[in-house]
């Protein structure tokens, strides 16, 4: 069983991807294109300095590493093929969104304090209208759920955060229950839009074996990282160069 102190970081680390990338995944909507990886023109740069004498063939399996990662297929090809990215990112967005807002109103209504009552009428004018100004503000209050209005996969998300966070507000405190639940949400959104704005992990096997001792290759690249190839056998690894400034 994974420790709670462990899956709070991961719920934590999970909300605030979504966050962070939801900004992204509009843009990804209004932009054309598809992404390919391994990256093409650099990926040959540094793959050819594994051994200059055999150029075509690890421009050959460059190609076919970056075949196993393209987000569409040409509209020829006989078969079922890729959505366009704009219609797969707006799936993802519609889905996460209702996961998240789903997950929030359920808590809400769970942990969420009604505001404040206003006085009776019987009350005299002063006390009266103190009262009823401090539930004006509590109803307003920002840090509230909203079952109208602002209910976007990212507000959705941070307000979930905040929750996981205690950050303090009109709430009560989370059960564990509601907590592996927004874990389990948390970590279904992560997944998608990452999945989405193509930053998952990747790895693929080349055809050309190792120059030093003819063992596999492998290409891997993912989370913003360098990519690299790494000789399973010898242990020989070679990373793209970093790039130079202007």
């Amino acid at each position: 069983m994974i420790p709670a102190d462990t899956t709070t970081r991961l719920t934590l680390t999970n909300l605030r991807a979504v966050i962070t990338h939801w900004p992204d995944l509009h843009h990804a909507m209004t932009t054309t294109g598809t992404a390919t990886w391994p990256p093409a023109g650099r990926m040959a740069t540094y793959l050819a300095s594994m051994d200059q004498r055999a150029d075509e063939d690890i421009e050959a399996a460059m190609w076919q590493a970056r075949a196993l990662r393209d987000l569409e297929r040409s509209p020829e090809q006989i078969g079922e093929t890729r959505a366009p990215i704009r219609l797969r990112i707006l799936d993802t967005m519609t889905a996460v969104e209702a996961q998240l807002v789903e997950c929030a109103d359920d808590i809400a209504a769970r942990i969420q304090r009604s505001p404040i009552s206003y006085a009776p009428r019987r009350w005299p004018a002063a006390d009266r209208a103190r009262r009823d100004q401090l539930a004006r503000e509590d109803a307003a209050d920002p840090r509230r759920w909203r079952y109208v209005g602002a209910r976007s996969g990212g507000v959705a998300a941070a307000w979930l955060l905040a929750r996981v966070e205690r950050q303090p507000g009109p709430f009560g405190r989370l059960t564990e229950d509601q907590l592996h639940r927004i874990a389990t949400v948390a970590a279904s959104a992560a997944q998608r839009v990452e999945q989405a704005l193509d930053m998952a992990d990747h790895k693929a096997t080349l055809t050309r074996p190792c120059p030093d001792c003819s063992g596999e290759l492998v290409i891997e690249a993912g989370g913003g990282a360098r990519p690299a190839v790494w000789c399973g056998r010898c242990g020989r690894t070679w990373h793209e160069p970093e790039p130079t400034a202007a």
